[in-house]
């Protein structure tokens, strides 16, 4: 572990969680330069390669998603509460709210999962 992690006093958890945080980060900056570069070139070939390039920086955003998925239990439930939904995204939050903000001292919603 680099000494700037020791210093900053991060358990080995937290330390863990602020690279693949930072690494999704890298990676969707990554999907977002290859998605303009390809929207804007006229060349098929190349269209083709940023393309694939930018799909292939998706599957690393996706897998570290789901690596913070598996560590930290509040991405768990929310990525449970709105991924794969058909319904106006916010109207699931308003559901999931009552309209309001989360009323726990912890920042959950404190009603459980949404889906069985």
């Amino acid at each position: 572990m680099s000494s700037a992690y020791l210093e900053s006093g991060l358990s080995e958890s937290a330390a863990d969680i602020h690279r693949a945080l930072a690494s999704l980060q890298e990676e969707l900056e990554a999907v977002d330069y290859y998605h303009q570069r390809a929207d804007r070139t006229q060349d098929a070939a190349a269209k083709a390669i940023l393309l694939h390039n930018r799909n292939e920086e998706i599957e690393h955003a996706a897998m570290l998603l789901e690596w913070l998925r598996r560590q930290m239990p509040e991405f768990d439930e929310a990525l449970k509460t709105y991924l794969f939904t058909t319904a106006e995204i916010t109207s699931i939050e308003e559901s999931a709210t009552g309209g309001e903000a989360p009323a726990h001292a912890d920042g959950t919603l404190g009603i459980g999962a949404l889906r069985p």
